[in-house]
């Protein structure tokens, strides 16, 4: 099992307005789209593709958590 840290920070006010930009949200799409039709990602697409979900994850559970704090 993984080690368990504690951050505090402050939240700014407007957390739960944050989502991946909309350039960035397609760039996404396209790639799990070129997954969906059935074609193999190249090394590089596949990573961008990693990053950019973790990185929507990582918004998510912002949000989740700033909703709870409050």
């Amino acid at each position: 099992m993984g080690r368990r840290v504690q951050i505090s920070m402050e939240m700014p006010e407007d957390l739960p307005e944050f989502r991946l930009p909309e350039a960035v949200q397609r760039r996404l799409q396209h790639l799990l789209d070129i997954q969906d039709e059935g074609s193999r990602l190249s090394k590089e697409q596949k990573e961008e593709a990693e990053a950019l979900v973790n990185i929507a994850d990582l918004l998510t559970l912002l949000r989740l958590r700033s909703d709870r704090a409050v």
